[in-house]
């Protein structure tokens, strides 16, 4: 491991907060690497066994978790909640933090080389596991997201701003490259499931419709449809490029209110966007207003360019026969 994973711009990371940084950067550095040769080693796409919510857990999602784990012990984490784990640890009872991780984000992707990260957000601590992390994501002094890919990147914002660092292979460390990210204000783009089309709300599907209408529907022009199933590339893209992303709930059983989870997804994924200059909401209210009921609870999500995000909420305030109609009658939705 490095000895320092962030050697350039010291005063880019909060002093209180550069040693647990440094443990999460070193860590996924050495996962990284990992991914890099998965199938020479190990077989790291296999199935292992299912999280607290039923879903397929890989090799490598079990992996990071303890590599995660195993770092912050010692640290100023006081308490340790995983997406991998059915409740949070204490890690050490004097520290002053409390953080909230998905260890492998995307993990489905892993054997077929498409981009996978880790997901962390960092509360202080309260006096219990359950007060540290069920609350609203506002409260939140830190988060952010690092992605496997081609290039490997964290994107991170301490609450002024969204910094992205790209991890130099050849000094095996993380590289400020831009201390003020900023999600493009307009795109033609959008993700979603398409196949999940019969499902969704009425407000939703109105707002596909008149996307996918390009230039004949209100919109007025044509878009494109994306869809990785890995939020932390499609965040990425987002930051990149713009656009909207959406997961909203729907009416199959387990679905009811989103699938993605609000304490390790959705609430650092909206404090990073929203740092940025996007928006996150629920498809109605904003994200970072929210306060989870447990620690594995879900959220509908929709995060982008803020006035698509925008957007997607007044179509949530349209009447009953309007998101019903063809889209030619939504007159008031044109550019």
């Amino acid at each position: 491991m490095p000895v320092k994973p962030f050697p350039t711009h010291p005063d880019a990371i909060p002093a209180e907060l550069q040693d647990v940084m440094d443990r999460l950067g070193s860590v996924a550095i050495e996962v990284a690497n990992r991914i890099a040769r998965g199938g020479i080693d190990e077989d790291l796409a296999g199935l292992c066994g299912t999280n607290t919510d039923g879903d397929g857990q890989k090799a490598l999602d079990v992996i990071a978790d303890d590599a995660f784990r195993a770092a912050l012990e010692g640290s100023a984490v006081r308490f340790y909640a995983s997406e991998e784990q059915d409740t949070a640890v204490t890690l050490n009872e004097a520290g002053t933090l409390a953080l909230a991780i998905d260890p492998l984000d995307g993990s489905s992707n892993i054997d077929t080389n498409l981009s996978v990260g880790t997901i962390f957000a960092i509360w202080p601590a309260a006096a219990t596991a359950e007060a540290s992390f069920l609350r609203q994501g506002s409260d939140l002094i830190a988060a952010g997201y690092v992605i496997y890919g081609p290039q490997v990147c964290m994107m991170v914002s301490f609450g002024k701003g969204t910094q992205k660092y790209v991890l130099d292979p050849g000094s095996r460390s993380f590289v400020l490259v831009d201390r003020a990210v900023k999600v493009p204000p307009s795109s033609t783009e959008f993700a979603i499931n398409a196949s999940n089309y019969r499902h969704w709300p009425k407000p939703i599907r109105a707002y596909i419709d008149d996307c996918v209408a390009g230039t004949e529907g209100p919109r007025g022009r044509n878009f494109n449809m994306r869809w990785l199933a890995s939020l932390v590339a499609e965040t990425h893209r987002i930051l990149a490029r713009g656009g909207v992303f959406l997961y909203p709930r729907d009416s199959r059983k387990g679905y009811e209110q989103g699938r993605l989870r609000y304490l390790y997804e959705c609430a650092p994924i909206a404090f990073v966007i929203t740092q940025a200059g996007g928006g996150a909401t629920d498809g109605e209210n904003p994200i970072l207003g929210q306060t989870p009921s447990r620690l594995h609870a879900r959220t509908p999500f929709v995060f982008g360019s803020a006035e698509k995000v925008a957007r997607i909420t007044a179509y949530h305030d349209l009447p009953e026969q309007e998101t019903s109609a063809l889209f030619g009658n939504r007159g008031l939705f044109r550019s």
